[in-house]
């Protein structure tokens, strides 16, 4: 399979890894597992859903947002290993909603980062997951993605 003439033909175009907000690295290689840090729902550097979900954004709208965060995952991920293909599965993902007083469905937000994963890798984008809503992102993200995978032998 190849993945990134798959996300060609989707009409995807795979983002350059976004630079780091902070003091850490975008990715670490352990072995056959690749830790990628939370990346935002940016494009070229600039949030496209930022505030409360819930409140100012619909969780349709977050929903985007976590796939767009995946979306510079794989990004990082390109940078670090060459090609997208060496993934043998997406292990977990970590979402963290920025969630308005009351707003319980983080999960449906925190859908749009796994099924985009299925949708790209099929069975190899099944992963476990946490959904967690928050009080604040980085920036007023509204929603933030973190991802480990296990790279082929």
């Amino acid at each position: 399979m190849d993945i990134e003439n798959k996300l060609i033909k989707m009409g995807i175009t795979l983002p350059e890894a976004p630079k780091p907000a902070g003091s850490y690295v975008p990715a670490v290689v352990c072995d056959r597992m690749v830790f990628v840090a939370g990346q935002l729902p940016s494009v070229n550097g600039e949030l496209k859903y930022t505030g409360k979900v819930g409140k100012d954004l619909t969780p349709e709208e977050a929903y985007e947002g976590a796939k767009l965060c995946v979306l510079n995952a794989l990004g990082v991920l390109k940078s670090y290993i060459g090609d997208l293909d060496r993934i043998e599965q997406v292990v977990r993902i970590g979402g963290f909603v920025n969630s308005f007083e009351g707003f319980t469905m983080q999960p449906k937000v925190i859908n749009g980062a796994s099924d985009f994963l299925v949708e790209v890798f099929g069975e190899k984008g099944k992963h476990a997951r946490a959904a967690v809503g928050v009080n604040e992102l980085p920036l007023n993200a509204a929603v933030e993605v973190e991802m480990i995978v296990y790279l082929k032998a």
